[in-house]
C-alpha cells in the first residue's frame, strides 16, 4: 500500500463534478430519487 503524506493533492478526496453537484441540490430530481428508494423499499418489505 502507498503511504500518501498530508497535504499532498492525493491526500484529498476528489471535487464533485459541475454536474454531480446540480443533482444534488435539484428538488425535482432528490424527490424522484425518494420515490423510486421507497418503491424498493416496499417491494422488500412486501416479499417477508
Amino acid at each position: 500500500m502507498e503511504l500518501r503524506k498530508p497535504f499532498e493533492q492525493s491526500y484529498y478526496p476528489p471535487l464533485p463534478t459541475r454536474f454531480t453537484r446540480a443533482m444534488r441540490t435539484n428538488l425535482l430530481w432528490q424527490f424522484f430519487r425518494f420515490i423510486v428508494i421507497n418503491v424498493k423499499m416496499l417491494r422488500m418489505a412486501r416479499k417477508h
